[in-house]
């Protein structure tokens, strides 16, 4: 592969795709991370690419009783990939607006739009775009764990505790603040001591199904737990392989009602 440093953009455009993508090799994949770590304008490209993959993703996800010609996945696949994905996208969407289709779409998101529902896709989203970045997934370290504490308390207006997962092996790399379509909410991330793999726990006010059991949830290779508790919800998140997240999720729970 060419050079990072001097590489044209439409080179860096691969790489970042790729990279977005996980087609990169280990090799290939490290020496893009230092050059990540020297140029904040293609860290800043990064985040931008991980948040259009995953609203790609989710928009190219079929839902229950769609008609098969017309899952986007599968107009998807049917065209080349790359760039053409993108332009395939935009006129798709354009073409459910005209011929009416859009109000079927709108009442297939608003029935999961609220709640637990509404809650766990926020978790996976900020989970995909903070979690699984390389060089900067908190705002606050955990050195700044009290000023983390105070920060988030007083924007979601309610006390929050930082959940101890030492126990289970996970050693908390600190938090930040993200914006959801029902106000602030807490991201705290957290490291496997041997494997480095992250994990995410997300929470903020409920204002429907503000007491609810755990419910699974999963997106390709990412799973976990999201429930509600006395007006708050959490949402935990790992990769699908990590083992015992029920077990996890119990003890966040467990934690955040000794507030």
């Amino acid at each position: 592969m060419a050079d990072l440093v001097t590489a044209p953009l439409p080179e860096h455009e691969a790489l970042l795709q790729a990279y977005v993508d996980r087609r990169l090799d280990a090799a290939e994949q490290l020496r893009f991370e230092r050059q990540l770590q020297s140029d904040p304008a293609l860290r800043q490209r990064l985040v931008r690419l991980q948040a259009q993959a995953q609203l790609l993703r989710e928009v190219l996800a079929p839902p229950s009783g769609i008609p098969a010609q017309l899952d986007l996945k599968r107009l998807a696949q049917a065209h080349a990939r790359g760039r053409q994905r993108w332009r395939l996208l935009a006129s798709v969407v354009l073409a459910f607006t005209v011929g009416g289709l859009s109000g079927w779409g709108l009442g297939h998101r608003q029935a999961g739009g609220t709640g637990i529902a509404a809650l766990a896709d926020e978790a996976l989203t900020s989970h995909d775009v903070y979690a699984g970045d390389p060089l900067r997934p908190v705002e606050l370290d955990a050195s700044r764990r009290s000023d983390l504490v105070r920060w988030v308390s007083a924007r979601l207006q309610r006390p929050v505790a930082i959940p101890e997962l030492g126990a289970a092996g996970y050693r908390f790399l600190g938090g930040r603040l993200v914006a959801t379509a029902h106000g602030p909410a807490a991201l705290l991330v957290y490291a496997d001591q041997q494997s480095g793999q992250r994990l995410s726990i997300l929470l903020r006010p409920m204002k429907v199904q503000t007491d609810t059991p755990m419910q699974a949830q999963r997106r390709g290779s990412v799973a976990g737990y999201a429930w509600a508790d006395r007006g708050m919800g959490y949402s935990l998140l790992a990769p699908a392989a990590t083992p015992d997240l029920h077990p996890l999720a119990d003890e966040v729970r467990r934690q955040s009602r000794l507030l």
